[in-house]
């Protein structure tokens, strides 16, 4: 398979028809009052359809200037990722790395592009749970991509992961352990890795043990009102019938919630009903019961993924990297009520 030459500066030129200091002036959005709109607009026209992306890395080398890393995160009102993202900034405050800080519009679909400005100007992205189809215009671009808690993607593109897989293990593990049988699913409504892994691990699990299945399983937004919600539909479409002993969420915000359903339904937590989470953010030691959750190193997998990245851009293809996940077990599990 051949591999089409990245776009130049002097391609974008003779596709505009204009000359590479034209091109130049525009891409560093100089060209006021030197360039006639209908060349800008030509020029623009250009790097779009050659998809052409300037050599950073280069031109912090020509120009003196500090490098720059853009980081993506899909919020910053989650505190997962507030938590991820202080990790990173302080690795590249320590290597002299200035970060742009970037949250799509729509956290629950795929980003625009960051670089649809022709004049923004990084040199490596650190970017965590976004579409792959996102992603496509900055690998394409030939600039250094670092995923976090992502699919590990092909040659060129560094991945750093939390252990999703031995986390939700343990969950199953522990529920298993104390008795439970009958499961239900709280699944986060979002299509990407992370979350397909847990339910695939979560199934592995229960159909090794004779006996355990999965009765229920519900897609909800990650919130407390969606978890609420959720549990509300699986809990009441039990009654009458052998319902889940025990629910397993995706995210602690969706167990509060589904805490919430169970007392609104007269369900004790977890003498009649275990909750389990993931993420243990700081809600999951605010309610009664305590939530038993998966702590995952968010601010360890931001300064993980930044090392990478500076890993990528001084050369080397760092290997992915994956960073341990740990149960916490705590009030909101024990072992199923007796009976049927």
């Amino acid at each position: 398979m051949s591999i089409r030459p990245r776009p130049t500066s002097r391609d974008v030129a003779e596709r505009a028809g204009v000359s590479q200091a034209t091109v130049s002036l525009v891409l560093r959005d100089r060209w006021r009052g030197r360039v006639s709109p209908a060349r800008v607009e030509a020029v623009r026209a250009a790097v779009a359809e050659l998809g052409y992306r300037p050599n950073l890395a280069a031109r912090s080398l020509r120009l003196g200037r500090a490098r720059t890393a853009l980081v993506v995160v899909p919020a910053l009102t989650n505190e997962f990722f507030a938590r991820m993202y202080a990790g990173a900034a302080r690795v590249a405050a320590g290597e002299d790395v200035g970060v742009v800080l970037y949250v799509p519009p729509d956290e629950r679909g795929p980003a625009p592009d960051p670089f649809a400005s022709a004049g923004a100007a990084v040199d490596g992205v650190l970017a965590s749970s976004m579409a792959a189809e996102s992603l496509a215009t900055l690998s394409q671009g030939g600039l250094p991509l670092v995923m976090l808690d992502s699919e590990p993607r092909g040659p060129g593109t560094a991945t750093v992961n939390p252990d999703i897989a031995d986390g939700t293990r343990q969950v199953a593990r522990h529920l298993l352990g104390l008795g439970h049988r009958r499961f239900a699913h709280l699944a986060a409504e979002v299509d990407s890795w992370t979350f397909r892994v847990r339910a695939r691990v979560l199934a592995e699990e229960l159909a090794a043990v004779p006996g355990a299945r999965l009765v229920a399983a519900e897609r909800a937004p990650i919130t407390v009102r969606g978890g609420l919600g959720a549990a509300e539909r699986v809990l009441a479409g039990a009654r009458g019938k052998a319902g889940p002993t025990a629910l397993v969420c995706d995210d602690d915000l969706l167990a509060v919630g589904a805490c919430k359903a169970a007392r609104r339904l007269g369900l004790r937590v977890p003498e009649e009903l275990s909750v389990t989470g993931f993420d243990d953010l700081t809600v999951a030691t605010a309610v009664e019961p305590e939530l038993t959750t998966v702590a995952l190193p968010a601010e360890d997998l931001g300064a993980a993924g930044m090392h990478a990245l500076l890993a990528l851009l001084a050369g080397t293809s760092p290997a992915t990297t994956v960073l341990p996940a740990a149960l916490l077990p705590r009030a909101s599990t024990a072992p199923p009520p007796p009976g049927p």
